[in-house]
Order: structure tokens, then sequence, then C-alpha cells
């Protein structure tokens, strides 16, 4: 019977490669708590209770950040690399990484394998599976050498450590801001560093690169040198909308985080100009689903909190390592409102018209990750003691896949524990991926129903 309902299941979930995605990620946050619950994986060689475990695990394959215990301090050598190994597999993409390796060793892919590569990379048709792979994984290598490298490279000289720890420190950063991650193994992350812009520029590159997702960075590598010949870049409206859409709100969050920050002695008050505006936009980038911190959250002003709630709901570029309902959603969106107001027939925006699927994509993804936050915050207000603000910031953060919190992950009980691993579990892989993966079957309507409008607004 046992055996029947494991071939049901496995059937139901390999049927669809949005299946294919859940169920990888799921057993890959499953391998992670096993590993974890090992006694070689914490400091003190005790075992590690399976909560703890298993919210750890979610954390790092989902590329959140979120902790319950110290991540320097709780675990071990070993458990500091499973966690940064789980890192890894989860921003890089599960189907990704398996794509990957079964073409470095068998040389080709098996359709089953391109489909659910391409469900994850974004790929626009089977036949660019195989070079977005191979860019998808040179380009996570050079970034994360690269920022590594200049991180080893300041911790040693800057702050003297051995130069086998500063590499470690170096690129263990590194790896955790390219993939959105935000483990530090600071218990303070990086507020010692929040004058030095050696530690934090790399680190918020790393984290925007990262962020803007791997279609935006393999298609501006691609036509660079085209640029260079033409002087023109001929990039795609995704493209332009996720990199316009980028630099529009790091420049906004970075505004309005100086604004309101700026006389806190808590935060930026104690700071001069170039520190305020470095961490302003140190937070601003972080705030993007990064989850490193600068800046004490818990002593931040409640707008503070809440305009980073938006920035963090919002997230950063699709098909990459960031968290949210995507920039190119957001940008959809404000398109299809600017259209209504002006009262036009069709939605445009930088001189392409959209079409109505794209509208019912984004709308849906918008409406499902809002209900998916309030939702959760019901739930933890009701088994929390907590402040309102500082719910709602751990919901969105976890749904997002940010990181970021005011302090209070550690002190909720099991029950609101396990609410925000379903959240990062679900930011990491989409809602409409888990939508589409549990869905009983698909069908195609042969029929229109009557057409009749209801009253709106």
């Amino acid at each position: 019977m046992l055996t029947t309902a494991r071939g049901r299941a496995r059937a139901f979930f390999s049927a669809h490669p949005a299946r294919t995605v859940v169920l990888a990620f799921a057993n890959a946050v499953l391998i992670g708590t096993g590993l974890l619950m090992l006694p070689a994986s914490a400091e003190d060689g005790a075992p590690t209770d399976p909560l703890t475990a298993l919210f750890t695990s979610t954390s790092a394959v989902c590329v959140t950040g979120l902790a319950v215990v110290d991540t320097g301090t709780y675990w071990s050598g070993f458990g500091e690399g499973v966690i940064l190994a789980l890192i890894q597999v989860g921003g890089f993409g599960i189907m990704t990484m398996a794509s990957l390796l079964a073409l470095l060793v068998s040389g080709r892919l098996r359709l089953r394998l391109q489909l659910t590569a391409q469900a994850e990379t974004k790929s626009l048709g089977i036949g660019d599976v195989r070079r977005v792979l191979l860019g998808v994984a040179g380009t996570t290598l050079m970034v994360e050498l690269a920022v590594g490298a200049v991180l080893a490279l300041r911790f040693r000289f800057g702050y003297g450590h051995a130069i086998g720890d500063s590499a470690y420190l170096g690129f263990f950063h590194a790896v955790s801001a390219f993939n959105n991650a935000g483990f530090g193994l600071h218990a303070d992350s990086l507020t010692r560093y929040a004058q030095d812009a050696w530690v934090t520029l790399p680190i918020a590159v790393a984290v925007i690169l990262g962020g803007i997702g791997f279609p935006v960075l393999l298609e501006m590598l691609r036509h660079r040198n085209r640029a260079r010949t033409t002087g023109r870049k001929n990039w795609t409206l995704h493209t332009r909308l996720t990199v316009i859409t980028t630099a529009v709100l790091l420049a906004v969050g970075t505004l309005l985080t100086c604004l309101m920050e700026w006389t806190n002695p808590a935060t930026l008050g104690a700071q001069d100009v170039w520190g305020k505006l470095l961490n302003g936009f140190f937070h601003s980038a972080m705030s993007r689903t990064a989850g490193f911190n600068s800046l004490d959250i818990g002593a931040m002003q409640s707008a503070t909190l809440l305009m980073t709630c938006m920035l963090m709901f919002i997230g950063g570029g699709s098909a990459g390592t960031a968290g949210g309902i995507k920039v190119t959603t957001f940008a959809v969106l404000a398109a299809a409102m600017l259209a209504e107001v002006r009262g036009e027939p069709t939605s445009a925006v930088l001189g392409r018209r959209l079409g109505p699927h794209v509208l019912r994509q984004a709308l849906t993804v918008a409406l499902l990750g809002i209900g998916l936050v309030m939702a959760a915050t019901l739930a933890l207000l009701s088994v929390s003691r907590a402040a309102f603000e500082a719910v709602l910031f751990e919901v969105v953060s976890a749904f997002a896949t940010v990181g970021l919190s005011t302090g209070i992950t550690a002190d909720l009980p099991g029950s609101g524990q396990l609410v925000l691993i379903v959240l990062m579990f679900i930011g990491r892989i989409g809602p409409i991926t888990l939508v589409s993966a549990l869905a009983l079957r698909e069908r195609t309507r042969r029929y229109e129903l009557p057409e009749e409008r209801p009253v709106i607004g």
C-alpha cells in the first residue's frame, strides 16, 4: 500500500516540470535537514533538534538568511560547509545544477531534464537551455571568485585575519551575497563593517548582480561586444524593464532610508554624511532579498520598516537568486494602472504593448503574494506576542526570501517558525510554480462564456 502511494506521488510530481522543481527543492531541504541534525554539524558536538535543522536548511536552500541560531557560533565547520553548499545549490537552482552535471558528464540532456531546467531558468526555448546552463555556471563562478577575492584581501590586510580565515570569511560571504542568502558568520551580520566601503560595496554589487536574474545578466554579457561596435545595446523588454526598475527602486530606497533615519541615533544619526549615504544605499540594496544588514533593523523607525517591507515584497529580477513578486511584475502592474487611468485600451511600456496573459500573470502573482503575507501575519499574531510591525516585517522577509529580521525569529514558538518555513519555501519556488505543480490537471476551454461587466470601483 505504501509503495503504491509513493508511486502515485512520484507520478504526480513527474508529470509536470513545475512539480519536478517543487519536489527537487523539497528533497534538498530534507537532505540538508538530515545533515544538519548530525552531531558533527554543531559546534558542541550534540545532535541538533529537527525544527532548528529544518528551519536552517529551508532558509539556506531558499536563500533567505533567517536564522533561529547564530550561524558562526552554533554550527561547526562541517555545519557551515553544509549551509554554504545548500545556499549554492538553492541559489543556482536544483534542476539547473542537475542539468549542468548531466551536461558535463554525458555531453547531452534528455528532453525531460531540458524541460525542467527550462522551467527553472526561464529559458525561451529548448535550444537555449545548454547555453543558459553554461552561462549561469560561468557567471556565478566569476562573480563569486571576484567578490570573494576582494573581501579576502580586505579581511587580511584591513583587519589582520590569518590568510585561511580571511579566505574563508571572504568566499563564504561572497557566495551568500551573490545567491542573495544573507547568511553571515558574525552575530551582528555586517554592522561592524558599517563604515567600511571595501566590505559593504562588493557585497552590495554581488547582491545586485545575483538579484537581477540570470537572463538579464547573460543578455547584458552577450550584447556587450555588440554595443561596443554598434553603440546600441538592443536589450529585450524584459532586460530593460528589470534594469530600469531595479535602478529606480535602489535610488528611491536609498533616498527614503536616508531621509527617515538621518537623525536616528541608533542607526544613521551618529554617522557622518558619507557613512549615512553608504549605509542608506546598502540597506536599500539588501532590502532587495539579500538579508545582510549594516544597521540595527530593530532600532529603525516604523516608517522605514514599512518602506523596507514594500521593497522586500517587490524583490528582484526573475529567474535569479532574488525573491519577492519580482520587479517586472511590479512594472507590468504599474503600466496597467497607468493605462487604465489614461483610458487607454491596452497597456504599453517602453514602446511595447503588453499581452493580456502577461497582465493576468502579474496580477495573479501579486494577489497570491498579498494573500500569503496576510494569512501568515494573522497566523503569527495568533501565536506570538510580538508587535504587529515586527511580525509583518518578518513575514514579508520570509516570503520574499530576504532574511532581514527585527530579531523575533528565534523567539517565535515552533508553530510560528513552521509558518515561516512554509513561506520561505513558497517564496523561493514561486506562488505560480506551486499552484501549477499542485493543479490536478490542465484544461483547455473550447468555448467562450457570455461577456458581462460588473461595476468596478
